[in-house]
C-alpha cells in the first residue's frame, strides 16, 4: 500500500488556530519532517498532543539530502507529515524539493490547509484582494532590490512581500522611490500574536514610520497595484499616425501598429486619423 506526503499548515501565531486535522496528523504520522524540531516540540506541547512517529529535521540546508529517505517511507505505505515553523510548507519554507520529487515518482501529495501569513496579511490590509501576487523576500542588496522593484513597478495586482524587521525601513524607502510615494500599502506585523499591528498608509509615510522605531517580529508588506494606464485618448494619437503615414507608411498599417501598442480601438483610431486629416 502506498503512503502519502502531507503538507500541513501550522499556526502563524495563536496556537488556537491549529486545526483538529493537524493535531491528529501530528499524533498519527509515521514521520514528521519539521523545519525546526525544537519549535515543533514547543508546538505539540502547546497543543497538548504527542507525536508517536519519528521526528526528523527538514530545512533548507538538508532538504535535498532527506528526499530519498522520506520517499522510501511513503513507498512503504507510511505518512510523511511536513511542517514548517509557521504557515504552509513550500511557501518561502522547505517542502518544494520533496513535493517535486514525490510528484515525479508518482507518489501521493496532499495538504492539510490552515493558517497563512500571506492570506492573512492580504485580508486585513484593506487593499484589493480580487487579484494578487506573492513575491516573498526581496533581494538583500540595494541594487538587486531596486531592480526587482523596477520589474514590479507596473504590476496592477496587489502584491504581498515578506521582510525581515531590521530591513523594513530601507525596503519601504526603496518601494516609495521606485513604486511611488503615494502608493497605498500596509505593514502587517506579528499577525495573530499578542502584539499584532497593522499600519496602513502610503509608502512614503510607512517608510518614515519604520525609520522612527525599532520594528520587531515577523513582517508582511502588502502594496497596492499600479494604477491602470488605460487606453490613451484616440484623438491625441491621430497626429502621430498621420505623421508616419505622410512619411510613406500605409495608413492602415500605422493604425494597426499604434492601436496594438496603446490598446485603443483600431476602427476608432482610423476614423480619428481621417477626421484629423480632413480638418487640416
Amino acid at each position: 500500500m502506498t503512503g502519502r506526503v502531507v503538507l500541513a499548515a501550522t499556526p502563524i501565531g495563536d496556537p488556537e488556530d491549529a486545526s483538529p486535522r493537524l493535531r491528529r496528523l501530528l499524533e498519527e504520522a509515521d514521520v514528521v519532517a519539521a523545519e525546526d524540531t525544537r519549535r515543533l516540540s514547543g508546538l505539540v506541547q502547546r497543543l497538548g498532543v504527542r507525536t508517536t512517529g519519528r521526528v526528523v529535521s527538514h530545512h533548507e540546508h538538508n532538504e535535498a539530502a532527506r528526499v530519498d529517505e522520506l520517499l522510501d517511507v511513503v513507498r512503504g505505505g507510511g505518512t510523511v507529515l511536513v511542517v514548517s515553523d509557521a504557515g504552509m510548507p513550500t511557501v518561502s519554507d522547505p517542502g518544494f524539493t520533496l513535493v517535486r520529487a514525490a510528484v515525479a515518482a508518482g507518489l501521493p501529495v496532499t495538504a492539510a490547509p490552515g493558517p497563512s501569513a500571506v492570506l492573512t496579511a492580504l485580508a486585513v490590509s484593506g487593499l484589493p484582494t480580487d487579484r494578487f501576487c506573492f513575491e516573498g523576500f526581496l533581494p538583500r542588496k540595494a541594487g538587486d532590490r531596486r531592480r526587482a522593484l523596477e520589474a514590479l513597478a507596473r504590476e496592477e495586482r496587489t502584491t504581498v512581500y515578506f521582510e525581515a524587521p531590521h530591513r523594513l525601513a530601507e525596503t519601504l524607502a526603496a518601494m516609495a522611490e521606485v513604486l511611488g510615494a503615494d502608493r497605498p500599502a500596509a505593514v502587517c506585523r506579528e499577525l495573530t500574536k499578542t502584539y499584532e499591528e497593522v499600519v496602513r498608509a502610503p509608502l512614503a509615510e510607512l517608510a518614515a514610520w519604520a525609520a522612527d522605531r525599532e520594528v520587531r517580529g515577523e513582517v508582511c508588506v502588502v502594496v497596492g497595484g499600479a494604477p491602470s494606464a488605460g487606453p490613451r485618448d484616440v484623438a491625441a494619437l491621430a497626429p502621430e499616425v498621420l505623421a508616419r503615414a505622410d512619411a510613406g507608411e500605409r495608413l492602415k498599417d500605422v493604425v494597426a501598429d499604434v492601436a496594438a501598442a496603446t490598446g485603443v480601438s483600431r476602427r476608432e483610431l482610423y476614423a480619428a486619423a481621417l477626421d484629423a486629416r480632413a480638418g487640416g
